[in-house]
């Protein structure tokens, strides 16, 4: 299967592609303010670790906002 250029992609794989980014990009987002406004006693494991695993995308933020926070103690 030969590569398409952008040109070449219909209109809805282009919204289609822009939606994943933006997903992406929030997603990215949210889980990196979150890290840096958490203390760390309420982070699984260590911050900087964290931080460089929400660039392994879309496995790093998810895996953080799933599994890298505890709850707080207001919950």
């Amino acid at each position: 299967m030969a590569k398409k250029s952008w040109d070449e992609l219909s209109g809805t794989q282009k919204a289609m592609i822009l939606t994943g980014i933006s997903i992406e990009l929030a997603l990215t987002a949210t889980a990196l303010v979150d890290l840096v406004r958490r203390p760390r006693a309420q982070v699984r494991g260590p911050k900087g670790l964290w931080a460089l695993g929400l660039v392994v995308q879309p496995v790093g933020p998810i895996a953080y906002l799933a599994l890298g926070r505890r709850p707080s103690a207001d919950a």
